[in-house]
């Protein structure tokens, strides 16, 4: 239930970030050198690998905050049991804060919701924020959803101990949010990071909080243990919670309502989203900007560990006007990089679930001087929508036409043998023993290097929906810690053994061909604003 009055809302909101008192950090020293030029790329761990990272470096310093650690703050999880369990290890040990953004929590994760009011009994100073998002976490209301899961959390423990925040697009309202079918209105734009902040360590993943994201659904895991890099985060949730409504519980029989409070950064979207968007602006840029953003200076890592640069981005294109956004700049900067001459024996490997990269995406990937590149995708019989009900059911197949047509287009580039397109695996959607896949993420290896020193982790799938509707979080790491860099070696080989490679003659068979109906269905989406 959505409340229009905001008279009946008496929590306090914390300051929003920009008004936060903040530490600035020292300079850190440590810099990549650019290679002079005639230098020789041949392997030195820390000297030419440095020197071919400095062109990705220097420009990234423009686009996004940074922050450097020791590789050995990264730790890198493998399967969903190891998320889960040690979320849960983590909530437990809670002292201070947790802090938790996501699309949605399962309406029946009772032991992720036990987990956590252990921790708030057995810990009086102990604060709980979620964030997630409004259309998915109130769908089956007024039957049991995540509003109405989370709010006897706010009874139990009060409003000054627990906050739950649902953000709402600015993009549905109205007429269209009237008509639209619950089931695909997320097409308008979600809140979709991934923020699992606990005291002074945040986990990193593409990864929401429910069940099959804990069992057989695979994804993508970073955990970093810096104060900075999560005090960052922890940061941009406060500011999208500002610019959220507020779950209080309800004897509705939902179990709860939506109010918009007073002290909000901005106007409801749903009252006036032109004046939202413009207020959100305001809150919003100077956090995700360089040379604006709020960075403390609270870890310990002496300057000279400091082997490990990773870039705070963000996409919040639905928010910002004008767009400011971080992520697709430093991706496209990135991968335009990866074109010139000396990154030729380089190699990349990216990964999306839902695969359906932004055009641009698409034309820089191809445009690479890299070799031996992979791009790893869900087998239809791994993607979350097989054989689901409605619409919905259509998107494995609108996926396979669009991997398709990447084949195609490979083929017809100057990657034609040296890009393989793989598609992940491990049994069937909805029968014993089958999982989904989720992950996404880039890796970029150096020349005459086994293991990568770029990774891209986060909410992001990297679409033309991510960068125009969807509010995203990321961290891009640059390192030359070897240990680390094997870490993500590893990652990236270890996502590719349930794949197999897709060719032209694959997508050619009888069982792969795409039907009219599918097609007519990604044009309606795209007619009505929508997007996959």
């Amino acid at each position: 239930m959505l409340a229009r009055s905001t008279s009946r809302c008496c929590t306090k909101l914390r300051a929003p970030p920009s008004r936060l008192s903040l530490r600035v950090a020292r300079p850190q020293c440590r810099q990549f050198s650019s290679p002079s030029s005639g230098a020789s790329h041949s392997t030195g761990p820390n000297t030419s690998s440095a020197g071919l990272l400095a062109p990705f470096t220097n420009e990234l310093d423009k686009i996004a905050p940074s922050f450097r650690i020791n590789g050995s703050q990264v730790r890198v999880l493998q399967t969903p049991a190891e998320f889960y369990e040690t979320l849960k290890d983590k909530i437990r040990k809670a002292e201070k804060r947790i802090f938790l953004s996501t699309l949605y929590i399962g309406k029946s994760e009772k032991e992720l919701i036990a987990t956590l009011q252990e921790a708030l009994r057995a810990k009086p100073d102990l604060k709980l924020s979620i964030l997630t998002d409004a259309l998915r976490g109130t769908r089956e209301a007024p039957n049991p959803s995540c509003a109405s899961l989370l709010a006897p959390l706010i009874s139990e423990f009060g409003p000054d101990r627990v906050e739950i925040r649902m953000y709402h697009t600015p993009n549905l309202t109205g007429i269209r949010k009237k008509h639209i079918p619950k089931r695909i209105n997320e097409g308008w734009g979600l809140q979709h990071m991934k923020l699992y902040g606990i005291d002074d360590e945040i986990i990193l993943s593409g990864a929401n909080l429910s069940s099959d994201y804990f069992s057989d659904r695979q994804d993508r895991y970073h955990v970093y243990s810096s104060r900075d890099i999560t005090e960052y985060f922890s940061n941009l949730q406060t500011a999208v919670s500002s610019l959220s409504f507020l779950v209080k519980p309800s004897p509705d029989p939902s179990g709860f309502e939506l109010v918009w409070p007073e002290d909000n950064s901005a106007i409801s979207p749903l009252q006036n989203p032109k004046k939202f968007v413009a207020e959100s602006t305001a809150l919003l840029s100077g956090l995700i900007s360089p040379k604006t953003a709020p960075r403390t200076a609270l870890d310990d890592t002496p300057a000279e560990k400091r082997d490990t640069k990773v870039y705070m981005l963000a996409q919040f294109s639905q928010l910002l006007s004008p767009d400011t956004s971080t992520e697709l700049p430093a991706v496209s900067h990135v991968l335009r990089t990866l074109a010139a001459p000396q990154y030729a024996n380089s190699s990349w490997t990216f990964t999306a679930g839902y695969f359906n990269p932004a055009p641009s995406l698409t034309k820089l990937l191809l445009g690479t001087a890299s070799t031996n590149n992979v791009v790893i995708t869900a087998s239809p019989y791994a993607n979350g929508f097989y054989q689901s009900p409605g619409v919905s059911g259509l998107l494995p197949d609108a996926y396979t036409l669009l991997a398709r047509r990447f084949v195609r287009a490979v083929h017809e580039s100057k990657h034609r043998g040296t890009t393989v397109l793989k598609e992940w695996r491990k049994g069937t959607v909805g029968e014993p023993g089958g999982w989904t896949y989720h992950a996404k993420g880039l890796w970029v290896t150096m020349p005459k290097n086994e293991n990568p020193s770029i990774s891209l982790i986060g909410s992001s799938n990297y679409t033309k929906r991510s960068y125009s509707l969807d509010l995203e979080a990321n961290a891009l790491i640059v390192t030359e810690n070897e240990d680390l860099k094997k870490r993500l070696g590893e990652e990236q080989r270890w996502l590719q053994d349930n794949t197999t490679v897709a060719t032209r003659e694959d997508f050619a068979k009888t069982e792969r061909r795409v039907g009219l109906k599918v097609r007519i269905a990604m044009m309606i989406v795209q007619l009505v604003g929508g997007a996959l």
